[in-house]
């Protein structure tokens, strides 16, 4: 299928999502040195965000690895899901949503579990996007090829007639290698102008040079 394909990333991009230091308040309040819950929770972490552990089994490792009661279990997870969902990217979100129906649009993230029904909740994707592609769900994270093969295949659309918007490089270099186009965001105005150009360039025919 041949069509113009617009694909994002959540974190830093659609979500604002700046540093809330919850994690060396932690270890300030159990009194551990620094770093250690991420030394102790690492393997966790890394499960969660492939899917390979359940959210009730998160929960359960970070009580027993950390030493918290239920109610410190709580706190500590909303922390961690305080920071990770951030806020709304307003201004790029309404223009995505002016995109509908001009071009096929959807969303790759590198994600953990629990974060499909927290963000569809908070910020609608799903009704923002056609398709979304969470790490957590397939198995996958970026910036493997095969997410973003993934990602592609979920729309029916050729990597080449997609741009790719991510916040960390190496995933955008990922992309590129992938056969996709693709885009670093910095700032919403850039990032807006880049999608407008990829627009107008519309699919990619044979012989024609892709925009950088």
């Amino acid at each position: 299928m041949t069509a113009t394909c617009v694909i994002l990333d959540i974190g830093g991009v659609l979500e604002i999502t700046p540093e809330t230091g919850w994690v060396q308040r932690w270890e300030e309040r159990l009194e551990l040195p620094l770093g250690t819950v991420h030394e102790r929770m690492r393997d966790v972490w890394r499960a969660g965000s492939v899917g390979s552990i359940s959210e009730r089994e998160v929960h359960e490792q970070v009580a027993l690895r950390l030493g918290l009661d239920s109610v410190q279990g709580e706190a500590f997870m909303a922390d961690l899901w305080a920071e990770y969902l951030g806020t709304p990217n307003e201004d790029l979100i309404d223009y995505v949503r002016g995109l509908q129906g001009r071009c096929r649009l959807g969303i790759l993230s590198n994600s953990f579990v629990g974060a499909r029904e927290r963000e569809t909740t908070l910020y609608h994707f799903d009704e923002l996007v056609e398709q979304i592609v969470y790490s957590h769900e397939i198995g996958i994270e970026k910036p493997d090829p095969r997410a973003f093969e993934a990602a592609c295949s979920s729309l029916n659309v050729r990597p080449e007639d997609c741009l790719f918007i991510d916040d960390v490089a190496v995933n955008v270099e990922a992309a590129q290698a992938a056969g996709m186009q693709a885009h670093l965001f910095e700032d919403n105005a850039r990032t807006i102008t880049r999608i407008a150009a990829h627009l107008d360039a519309g699919p990619l025919v044979p012989g024609r040079v892709p925009l950088a």
